[in-house]
């Protein structure tokens, strides 16, 4: 019997403009010594945010969640060269490989990693945000919103990943921690009147959010 799940994300791979040689490294590396893999963009949602930025063309994002730095290269590809990102990694451990690929991928002079706990490096950015991607530990997402939604500009855009959880977040009543924060995180933004929102199947599961 054929996985539909996995068939469709191939089909979905084959139809969308594919990763040059440094995406493709990175990939790889990312998957031969990191720890959870699927914790990067990937080559489907990484071209979605690459075209995105080329459509808005933000001068100032913000990106919660590094990991690898995968999705950070494709949002850093779209911006305009005189755009800034600013991206915080909880993990140390993932600065050389970040930098590394940065470098590699000729985008370092517009990104400015922050190696620390976003909850605390947030309150201290300037604001004036156009682009925010939120990619980090679950549990805070709410906590996320909530510290980035004043510092975006007027028809800025967040998008939050993994907020189908694999689906868990249908369970009504779960005890589990992560999808509990889900559950409320996608809550609070449809329930926000400062904002309008959608949720798209994309992977696991990605809520777009514009600021009126």
């Amino acid at each position: 019997m054929i996985d539909l799940t996995y068939a469709i994300e191939e089909y979905l791979e084959q139809h969308a403009t594919p990763m040059d040689e440094v995406l493709h490294e990175l990939y790889r590396e990312t998957h031969l010594h990191a720890m959870n893999p699927r914790m990067a963009s990937g080559p489907v949602q990484g071209r979605f945010l690459q075209l995105l930025c080329q459509l808005i063309q933000p001068k100032k994002v913000l990106e919660i969640g590094t990991f690898t730095g995968f999705a950070t290269i494709c949002m850093a590809r779209g911006m305009g060269s005189d755009g800034l990102l600013t991206t915080i990694e909880a993990n140390e451990e993932y600065e050389g490989v970040i930098r590394k690929y940065l470098a590699k991928a000729a985008v370092a002079d517009r990104v400015r990693l922050i190696i620390g706990d976003a909850k605390e490096v947030i309150p201290t950015l300037e604001g004036g945000f156009d682009m925010v991607f939120i990619d980090a530990d679950k549990i805070s997402y709410p906590s996320y919103y909530d510290l980035v939604i004043e510092k975006l500009n007027p028809g800025g855009v967040i998008l939050a990943d993994n907020v189908l959880w694999e689906g868990k977040v249908l369970n009504v009543g779960t005890k589990e921690r992560d999808t509990k924060a889900i559950q409320a995180f996608n809550d609070k933004v449809q329930n926000d009147p400062r904002v309008e929102n959608v949720l798209l199947p994309l992977r696991d599961g990605l809520m777009m959010i514009r600021k009126l």
